[in-house]
């Protein structure tokens, strides 16, 4: 057979008509090429991102193709998203290859992505196309071409893809064994010029029967059968020996995907191989079945007549045979300027988080951070920072909570600001913000609401009591529609019904507060818990079994108040240094993003850095209960503090009344702040203080001077 490294174009050292009856000529075969779709190269990106990560194993694929079906145009092996396995557990299993149909022919092949370019360059390129021959040789001689004739057409491609640019560099290769002298052609004719009327009507029926099942439909090597009678049979390739027996005309049939007349497709060129190895050898005929508008069209399907000689060195198991079919040059493709840009930007921003996974976290969980719903209270300097810190960790669903406008000074702090929202009186802070996301990432779900959250310390005016219940009522859907809530608003008393809302949902909330030159970032611990259904009463215990970790308030011994009114200008702004915020929102995030891989979630156990508390085995480390930070001394500690049985927003009293009352409960909070020191305790344990005398020793010790 001719060696051909050739795929793009037909191998040919004489000019040749459609007949050749009588002279002999060194038989060429038109070279396969390829076409590779879009969608294998979006399953290849996420495959490689999402399970193989750095390895470089051959990964197991599935090409298609059907017979030539137009006069002058062949048929490519065709690569889809299909081809690919979809993920690594279809991975671990993708040895059965994906299912094709008539118009799409499966056949095996094997991947080589490399992770670097220099990688792509360096692979010898001889010696894979040897081993992927050696393959179809070893499938020839234990006979399972002759149950899975497909394996004859084996291809393999290497691939680099550069995930940043989206460009990805690849070569094909259609394996094609060198065996013994080169066959020779006596004959090659339009089917219809070499059987008489009764073979082309019978044969047609034959093959339009084998292609209408679904059985054999995708069955690209066959036998023909044509009897005296002119009644032509399509045989299973295991039945070769029978064939030879009976004494019928026998041609050795595949689907062609070339169209030209004057040439046989490449996948004849194995097929050929396997006969004379495995066949017979001498005078043979074969059949190149194309069709025409999904039926065998004998005009176009060629019959030929070869002489093959055995090879000697092939005939042995062990040999390493010569190969040829690397397509000319390896291909390029840039898939950024045709891909949506939307799409893109959800590549772009996932392509980190995944890279993590590949070495640092493999445990890594990018689908409960893109699921996780969280919720702001705030939507300034902390609000804005904490939401972009989200977006940057893959979390998706973003509800940004305020009732301010954005004035002049904000968007020199504020990141999710400009110049314009200032304009006109300035623009609604948690719409412009949710806006901003938008613009900064398309695929976030970012939604702005305003409303002013009631505080102890503010009392509510008759005329405004249904507006600020209205208020209550949805910031309690809010909360409980959300899966974590961060607490980022400007003074205490501002947290008080959110850390009371989320200890009663038993919802994850996280704090971050700035003094001038101090930060607080911490996560409430579990709300109380149930007892049982029948007592309807709290427990003090976390769900654990251990003490709850404490909430903002738990620290405190006087009530959250007023801490805005007769303040001066510096008092009634947030005056901190600038380098606060993002760190404070930072710690904030990854807070979060540690308590979510954490097992027990919520109810994760406080742990301190240095000690035998800490958790190893967690991989994003030690989980804090609180971290405090001081600038000035670029100072930094984790405290635990448990829940306290007076604080005033998440103790069982509390909790318990409030879930007793309702709204009503919430008013009087408001409008009464003593009113939950004295359900608390509070008030009677700053009384007993107040009360305590200390009665000091004013005579010195001579022994202690």
């Amino acid at each position: 057979m001719a060696a051909s490294s050739s795929s793009s174009s037909v191998v040919s050292s004489s000019s040749s008509s459609s007949s050749d009856k009588g002279s002999g000529r060194v038989l060429q075969f038109d070279a396969f090429q390829s076409l590779v779709d879009e969608g294998f190269w979006h399953r290849l990106s996420s495959l490689k991102l999402d399970s193989l990560g750095l390895d470089q194993s051959p990964v197991p694929l599935t090409g298609f193709y059907a017979p030539c079906s137009h006069p002058k145009v062949s048929n490519r092996l065709t690569l889809l998203a299909e081809s690919l396995p979809s993920d690594f557990k279809e991975l671990q299993f993708s040895l059965e290859r994906a299912h094709g149909n008539r118009n799409r022919c499966p056949v095996p092949g094997t991947l080589y992505n490399m992770n670097t370019f220099e990688s792509f360059k360096a692979l010898d390129r001889d010696s894979l196309l040897k081993k992927e021959a050696k393959k179809i040789l070893d499938d020839i001689h234990s006979g399972k071409v002759e149950e899975d004739s497909a394996v004859l057409s084996r291809f393999f491609i290497i691939s680099f893809a550069d995930l940043k640019k989206w460009n990805f560099l690849h070569w094909l290769a259609f394996p094609a064994l060198v065996v013994g002298p080169p066959a020779m052609v006596l004959d090659l004719r339009p089917a219809r010029e070499v059987f008489n009327q009764g073979e082309v009507q019978s044969l047609s029926a034959a093959l339009n029967e084998w292609r209408k099942s679904s059985l054999t439909t995708g069955v690209l090597y066959f036998l023909v059968s044509i009897a005296s009678n002119s009644h032509a049979t399509i045989r299973q390739l295991k039945d070769w020996k029978a064939c030879q027996d009976d004494g019928q005309k026998l041609l050795f049939g595949f689907y062609d995907p070339s169209c030209r007349l004057d040439n046989p497709g490449w996948p004849l060129r194995n097929y050929l191989a396997f006969i004379s190895l495995r066949c017979q050898d001498g005078k043979i005929q074969f059949l190149c079945y194309r069709e025409k508008r999904g039926f065998a069209d004998m005009g176009l399907s060629l019959v030929g007549e070869a002489v093959i000689s055995p090879s000697k060195d092939c005939s042995d198991p062990q040999c390493v045979p010569k190969a040829v079919g690397w397509e000319p040059k390896p291909k390029s493709i840039n898939l950024a300027e045709s891909m949506n840009p939307e799409r893109l930007a959800v590549s772009a921003a996932d392509l980190n988080l995944k890279l993590m996974r590949w070495r640092q976290l493999p445990s890594l969980d990018l689908g409960t951070l893109s699921s996780v719903r969280c919720l702001l209270l705030g939507a300034g300097t902390l609000g804005c920072q904490v939401a972009r810190m989200l977006m940057a960790w893959g979390v998706r669903k973003i509800t940004l909570l305020d009732s301010g406008l954005v004035a002049m000074s904000n968007p020199v702090r504020q990141s999710l600001y400009t110049l314009d929202d200032c304009l006109d009186g300035g623009s609604l802070k948690a719409v412009a913000a949710a806006r901003t996301l938008k613009r900064i990432f398309p695929a976030v779900e970012a939604e702005g609401v305003t409303l002013s959250i009631p505080m102890p310390g503010h009392p509510v005016p008759t005329n405004e009591v249904a507006r600020v219940l209205e208020d209550c009522e949805r910031l309690r859907d809010l909360i409980a529609s959300h899966d974590v809530t961060f607490l980022l608003t400007d003074t205490r008393e501002s947290r008080w019904l959110p850390a009371l809302l989320c200890a009663s949902e038993n919802k994850i909330a996280i704090t971050a507060a700035l003094g001038f030159d101090s930060y607080l970032v911490m996560r409430h611990g579990a709300g109380p818990l149930y007892v049982s259904d029948q007592t309807n009463s709290l427990s003090t215990v976390d769900g654990n079994g251990g003490q709850r970790l404490g909430c903002y308030f738990c620290g405190d011994i006087v009530a959250p108040i007023d801490s805005t009114s007769n303040r001066t200008l510096d008092q009634q702004c947030t005056v901190t240094r600038p380098g606060l915020a993002p760190i404070a929102s930072a710690l904030a995030v990854e807070l979060l993003v540690g308590l979510l891989h954490h097992p027990n979630g919520i109810h994760a156990p406080g742990e301190i850095a240095n000690s035998i508390m800490s958790s190893s085995e967690q991989p994003f480390g030690i989980l804090p209960h609180q971290i405090r930070g001081l600038l000035p001394q670029y100072s930094q500690v984790t405290l635990i503090g448990h829940a306290s049985n007076s604080c005033t927003a998440c103790s069982t009293t509390v909790v318990s009344e409030f879930r007793r009352r309702g709204m009503e409960f919430i008013l009087q909070a408001i409008d009464h702040p003593t009113y939950l020191e004295d359900l608390t305790g509070l008030t009677e344990l700053i009384e007993s203080a107040n009360s305590f005398k200390l009665d000091w020793d004013d005579e010195t010790d001579d022994s202690d001077m």
